[in-house]
């Protein structure tokens, strides 16, 4: 039964799982190959909003200086096979807009961890959330030291029969991240309820053509509340996954404050 039709919900260790769970290893010989390929699907305009303040315009100057600027460059990042055992499904962590935008069917979520990682708006995005000329900012993955609390969010259980067609699918919607890798994740107690679930991340890496990377809370508050894409406002994006985590109980003290001050910004324009 897919996520679309009409699912069960069951507690397990204090996490919900819509249909019952099924963490499986997904190490075997390989199904499918990813490779950089064209986005028929690029959009090149963005919508009219907003245009960006002399801070913000100051802040895409300086996160770009030691580099070139962010490009919605329209390729898939080249990728390592990623590999199925005949048979299996394929799990995907949402830390970020798959959490309230999930766009492709499964039929188990459950909610979980990522041990030893942390959520951070340090990739840009010209292609969704921002523009070349204006770049949004929109989350990674953070590596951390495990005593630091987990990146919670969602995974999700993609029958085999769909594995290959999601994957198509993310390979697209996360274009313009330079890793997908593969992860265990937790529960409340600490004990592991998915194995090597798939999940894209964006690193400084050279080859990464549109990472901001590190700014203070009011830098990158600034760029949320300015930017819009394609997709709509940057703040939008924020907004709703600070709701999204709000309502699976988890509290996140950076996205808290990040939400806080975009709001104060958003408000103090209103007013002017």
């Amino acid at each position: 039964m897919l996520a679309s039709s009409t699912s069960r919900i069951v507690r397990c260790s204090g996490i919900s799982v819509i249909s019952a769970v099924g963490a499986s290893s997904l190490a075997s010989p390989p199904r499918r190959i990813s490779r950089a390929v064209r986005d028929p699907m690029v959009v090149t305009t963005g919508h009219e909003g907003q245009g960006p303040s002399r801070a913000a315009r100051s802040l895409t100057t300086s996160a770009t200086s030691s580099r070139s600027a962010p490009s919605d460059h329209g390729l898939i990042m080249e990728r390592e096979p990623l590999r199925l055992a005949p048979g299996e499904p394929l799990w995907v962590f949402g830390y970020g807009s798959i959490v309230w935008k999930v766009g492709f069917e499964y039929d188990t979520r459950i909610l979980c961890a990522a041990r030893g990682y942390r959520r951070r708006f340090y990739q840009g995005s010209t292609d969704h959330r921002g523009t070349p000329e204006f770049p949004g900012r929109t989350v990674t993955l953070e590596i951390c030291d495990e005593i630091n609390p987990p990146c919670w969010g969602a995974a999700y259980r993609v029958p085999p029969e769909d594995a290959d067609r999601v994957l198509e699918l993310l390979e697209v919607r996360e274009k313009q991240y330079d890793k997908r890798i593969r992860l265990d994740l937790y529960d409340d107690a600490g004990e592991v309820v998915v194995k090597d679930a798939v999940t894209y991340i964006a690193t400084g890496a050279k080859e990464n053509l549109n990472w901001l990377g590190e700014a203070s809370v009011e830098e990158v508050a600034e760029t949320i509340a300015t930017a819009v894409g394609p997709s709509g406002p940057n703040s939008e994006y924020l907004l709703n996954l600070a709701q999204a985590m709000r309502g699976i109980d988890v509290h996140d003290p950076h996205l808290d404050e990040l939400e806080r001050r975009v709001r104060e910004i958003m408000e103090s324009r209103a007013g002017e």
